[in-house]
């Protein structure tokens, strides 16, 4: 992989370079990280990513990322890739089933101690990290039963302590093809750790990398235990792509 003409990086971002945290605003990538992604934006080449499920205002609040990052959030659904702007266009009827999403979900995380709701340009996440785990269940439980019923066209995600549902249908392999497209890149190393980056693995090539952070079944081929332990591949990235293109 080292060796490629043109490499892209995609990395997730929580659980992937950061811990995961009781509150999401929180969350930071572990030490070294930045360096890490500064070294291989350095390197001829190599063009490095973020991709994640947040809203990408949050994204770049908590990641902080280099100008020459490329980033894409909501699944997919938002991106800013060379340019400042980022794109998003909602529907009318989008809008008005965001409307009505907001309405059942925070009805729900309203009357169940420790849930919280996240708003997202395209949908909304109910998360159950603080309840207990019989409340968390109960609330997830409650949000399908009343969306199927008012909105049973909605993209439904279940995460680690997240539900997430979306009025756009877009996931993190929607947002890879896109990004080896913009960047041509001839491989792609991508690393996650959630249900939703299986999506990311499952459309990787032959000669790519899927690299998954912590238990659980995954069709990446490798795999690491910690954020940190990530960081320590980076740099082994750049390391090999430094001596081999001397």
């Amino acid at each position: 992989m080292a060796v490629a003409d043109t490499l892209l990086v995609a990395l997730d971002f929580d659980g992937t370079l950061a811990p995961h945290v009781d509150r999401p605003e929180d969350a930071r990538a572990v030490d070294g990280t930045r360096e890490a992604v500064q070294r291989l934006l350095d390197l001829d080449g190599v063009r490095v990513a973020f991709v994640s499920g947040r809203a990408l205002v949050s994204l770049q609040h908590v990641a902080d990322p280099q100008q020459d990052v490329l980033l894409t959030g909501s699944h997919g659904i938002e991106m800013r890739l060379d340019s400042p702007d980022i794109e998003l266009n909602l529907l009318a009827d989008e809008l008005d089933q965001l409307d009505t999403l907001a309405r059942v979900l925070e009805g729900i995380s309203g009357s169940v101690a420790g849930t919280t709701i996240e708003r997202k340009p395209a949908g909304m996440a109910i998360h159950t990290r603080l309840a207990s785990p019989h409340d968390g269940e109960r609330a997830q439980r409650e949000a399908r039963e009343q969306l199927n019923d008012e909105l049973p066209g909605l993209t439904v995600r279940e995460g680690k302590n997240v539900l997430e549902f979306s009025v756009r249908s877009r996931t993190k392999g929607d947002a890879l093809d896109v990004l080896r497209g913009h960047t041509s890149a001839d491989r792609v190393f991508y690393a996650g750790d959630d249900v939703t980056d299986e999506d990311g693995f499952a459309v990787l090539r032959d000669l790519d990398i899927g690299l998954k952070i912590g238990p659980g079944p995954s069709l990446a081929g490798y795999r690491v235990r910690s954020p940190k332990e990530v960081t320590e591949v980076l740099n082994l990235l750049a390391d090999l792509r430094t001596d081999l293109r001397r």
